[in-house]
């Protein structure tokens, strides 16, 4: 019987702590941390979650057989990327020099250390680490019942740079504007992580567990 939701393991990032969000808020679904590709392809919806370093996931993905799998759920049903699961979706990434899955059109850039410096003049440290204010760009369903300006929390060095503007639904501000969540048909995807988010984060991953993969 195919699950719900599948969490895609690749090996990178702490997948037991989405899934257990998504028990959560998602009462008397299916969800499976997997890593088998007729599991995720079955699958209701899918999470793509992830941490470290992207030569590293990238390699992950390619030696489990999973890129061609990622790629068309993201084209085919309601599909929620998380962190590292935003930035390889992308063309490339400046982390190692990396080509990723090219799902988005757009770039990951490192923070620049010589602009971290704050309103007040104070030194802002790289990974970007804490609860940052999320601006939404647009409506979205999956922004459905969160205040905009809601906080929720981010560990990450880069960040995403889409060729196309109307990519980005969010942004937030270290110690500029950079996008943390895009979106685009049935893809939904954040730089911050909803399951360290407190009540907005478990809002948002509500929302993603009933969404039919229309953007509005």
């Amino acid at each position: 019987m195919a699950v719900d939701i599948a969490v895609v393991d690749y090996g990178m990032g702490n997948l037991h702590s989405v899934a257990k969000a998504l028990e959560h808020v998602a009462k008397g679904a299916s969800v499976a941390v997997t890593g088998d590709a007729q599991t995720i392809l079955e699958a209701g919806r899918v999470v793509f979650p992830g941490q470290g370093a992207a030569p590293d996931c990238m390699r992950e993905i390619d030696a489990r057989g999973l890129r061609e799998v990622i790629v068309r759920s993201a084209r085919e049903k309601p599909f929620l990327g998380i962190c590292m699961g935003l930035q390889v979706l992308f063309d490339h990434s400046d982390e190692g020099d990396t080509p990723c899955l090219g799902v988005f059109q757009g770039q990951v850039k490192r923070f620049s250390q010589d602009k971290m410096v704050d309103a007040q003049g104070s030194r802002l440290k790289v990974p970007h680490m804490g609860w940052n204010n999320v601006l939404q760009l647009r409506p979205h369903p999956l922004w459905a019942g969160i205040d905009n300006g809601a906080r929720f929390y981010f560990v990450h060095s880069y960040f995403v740079v889409p060729e196309q503007p109307a990519l980005a639904v969010g942004y937030t501000d270290y110690p500029s504007q950079f996008v943390c969540a895009c979106a685009r048909d049935n893809v939904f995807a954040v730089q911050f992580h909803p399951e360290k988010s407190a009540s907005a984060g478990l809002r948002l991953l509500a929302n993603f567990v009933t969404w039919n993969g229309i953007p509005a």
